[in-house]
């Protein structure tokens, strides 16, 4: 469970994390914390698993790589095991369930078309599931936020 300071946190931090010397003291500031409190409970949010992941999003193509999104129709009683080795890739952005014959869906970035390319063979080869690439064809910006 979350108390009404984790929150605070998870809407607060969503977007606009500050840039300087001490980042985390500036955004405790914010959110009327010290640097240590707002340092505990994130490590405690990702530890617990209600944050996944906590850091920067890039875009690869600015960086000379490229991002690819991938699905998989992984059966029902695999699909844990199966995201957990998706998962153990570096190249893995990040990974989600859908509803559709195609259920696993996740993002694989890499430094070249060719290192993404090798990754999602890896992947295939890994699960024994095939593995069927989307590359971006066009860019939509959304400004996703979830409130907790």
């Amino acid at each position: 469970m979350i108390d009404d300071i984790d929150r605070a946190i998870i809407n607060g931090l969503q977007g606009g994390f500050p840039i300087c010397e001490r980042p985390f003291a500036e955004a405790a500031a914010r959110l009327a914390l010290d640097e240590d409190e707002l340092i505990g409970r994130l490590a405690r949010l990702r530890a617990d698993g209600v944050l996944t992941r906590f850091g920067p999003l890039f875009k690869p193509e600015a960086l000379g790589g490229i991002a690819v999104l991938a699905a998989m129709a992984v059966p029902a009683e695999r699909f844990d095991a199966v995201a957990a080795t998706v998962n153990a890739f570096p190249e893995v952005a990040h990974n989600y369930a859908r509803e559709h014959a195609l259920n696993m869906w996740f993002v694989v970035a890499a430094d070249s078309p060719e290192g993404a390319e090798r990754a999602l063979e890896r992947i295939a080869e890994a699960t024994g599931l095939e593995v069927l690439a989307l590359p971006k064809t066009r860019e939509y910006f959304l400004d996703l936020r979830i409130e907790a």
